[in-house]
């Protein structure tokens, strides 16, 4: 029975984990995404969006705190400098997870763990439409629609 244990424990040890935690936040943070398993994905996303949103204030007290859980200076600094900024104006949900096929060994659910605004091939870069006419238009609209009436034609005013 599960009673009391509100987390995934892994099939780990308590430093195995949190050392396991430590690697894929650092990676998270410097590649902006990682293929990973779900249950490893939803462990990461909730140990990472603490980080993320004390990164938002930029002062001594928070980068220290961030450090304690990192251990990187690369990652610090990337999380301070980058990140930060893209997400100053979001309240939450800094990460998302993608369903990817099972994994071929094991048959594991695997997925993609990313940083939102980081996006890149789920419309995270808009493109612009070209409109691009179908069918045939009607013989009498293109007549009708323009206004050949001196008054209204600039060019015949002139001359």
């Amino acid at each position: 029975m599960r009673h009391g244990r509100k987390i995934n424990h892994l099939g780990r040890t308590s430093s195995h984990r949190h050392a396991l935690l430590k690697n894929m936040s650092i990676s998270l943070i410097l590649n902006k995404r990682i293929t990973t398993t779900v249950a490893k994905a939803k462990a990461l996303r909730q140990y990472v969006e603490p980080l993320l949103n004390r990164a938002k204030e930029d002062t001594t007290h928070s980068r220290r705190i961030v450090f304690d859980y990192l251990q990187s200076k690369e990652a610090v600094q990337a999380l301070f400098d980058e990140v930060a900024q893209k997400i100053a104006g979001r309240n939450g949900g800094y990460t998302r997870i993608i369903r990817l096929a099972p994994r071929q060994g094991d048959n594991a659910e695997m997925c993609l763990i990313e940083l939102v605004d980081y996006n890149t091939f789920l419309g995270g870069e808009k493109k612009e439409k070209v409109k691009t006419r179908r069918g045939r238009r009607k013989k009498g609209a293109s007549e009708t629609s323009v206004d050949t009436t001196p008054e209204n034609n600039d060019t015949t005013a002139e001359a």
